[in-house]
């Protein structure tokens, strides 16, 4: 019975392959290329991804900043694939620039970039590049970009987006702010570490040695230290420093000055309410100053009893 059956079945199959549509076969041979060439295809971008990160993993290596050109930047920057985020510090370092403010935030970079290269977190999903005017303008020209310094943050997929660019007037570049700002962008935390500067205890020690040997010196008449007007010129110093904002820029570290680079023009006063620069605080340093001495002298005119056309001046 099953040998009988078997001649049967074989008829039956013979049959749907004769009506099978022949149509058919060419839209299987299309599909199957098709998968075969997507299939080619992600194997390729993988490479080719693997391949990116092995030179950026090679150049971190020696050194933590990387500089890049045009060719490089849309290379491993702008075209795909790249699973890694990768700040940039569009910078203009070259001495023709003149950018002060530019070497300032350099020393700052290095240190955020070292602290990240030499941390235990470090891997590859996060990198840091410079881009420098002279040698990628082009670059500069593409993004529409017309001052420096600037970070930026390139996330591993899509376009950079309007806080992805960093606040640089408000916030200032100290490493510290921009690790925020990173872990903000890309949820890595980078602790920084700063190399040890003893300049600070350097300068306490020799002012203590100094108040010492002064007041040694003067063992036998110590009346100065009762002086009303010499404490009185220092707190003033202090109220001084305090209100023009000097605390800020220690806290915050704003450049001295901003140059544009187009036309060369020096601004000293910052543009927002929520910024400034050094040589602002200068500046209302010098007009409190001014105030207060004018004070000062309208109490002794008023008080003293000298010539009068001196006290009218």
């Amino acid at each position: 019975m099953g040998a009988r059956g078997a001649p049967s079945r074989r008829r039956q199959a013979g049959r749907r392959l004769r009506y099978l549509p022949t149509g058919s076969f060419p839209f299987l041979l299309l599909l199957l290329l098709l998968c075969i060439q997507l299939g080619g295809g992600q194997k390729k971008k993988e490479n080719l991804l693997a391949e990116k990160v092995e030179q950026l993993m090679e150049w971190s290596s020696r050194r933590s900043i990387f500089r890049m050109n045009g060719d490089k930047f849309r290379k491993f920057i702008k075209a795909p694939p790249r699973n890694y985020s990768m700040i940039v510090m569009f910078t203009a370092l070259q001495p023709q620039r003149q950018c002060s403010v530019c070497r300032q935030a350099n020393e700052e970079y290095q240190i955020l970039a070292n602290s990240w290269r030499y941390s235990s977190a470090f891997c590859n999903k996060l990198f840091f590049s410079m881009v420098d005017y002279d040698e990628g303008s082009d670059v500069f020209q593409q993004l529409n970009m017309n001052s420096a310094p600037t970070f930026m943050h390139f996330p591993p997929k899509g376009r950079p987006k309007r806080a992805d660019t960093f606040d640089l007037q408000r916030i200032g570049f100290a490493a510290e702010q921009l690790a925020k700002w990173i872990a903000d962008r890309t949820d890595v935390h980078i602790r920084v570490f700063r190399p040890p500067n003893y300049s600070g205890t350097i300068a306490l020690a020799l002012l203590v040695s100094l108040v010492g040997g002064l007041l040694y010196l003067r063992r036998n008449n110590l009346e100065f230290i009762y002086n009303k007007t010499g404490w009185a010129m220092v707190s003033l110093c202090i109220v001084f420093a305090m209100t023009s904002g000097q605390m800020w820029n220690h806290i915050r570290g704003p450049p001295y000055a901003h140059k544009n680079p187009h036309n060369g023009q020096v601004s000293y006063i910052h543009g927002s309410s929520q910024a400034q620069f050094v040589a602002e605080s200068h500046i209302i340093l010098v007009l409190n100053a001014a105030i207060t001495m004018g004070m000062v002298l309208l109490n002794e005119a008023a008080t003293s009893k000298g010539d009068v056309g001196k006290r009218r001046m």
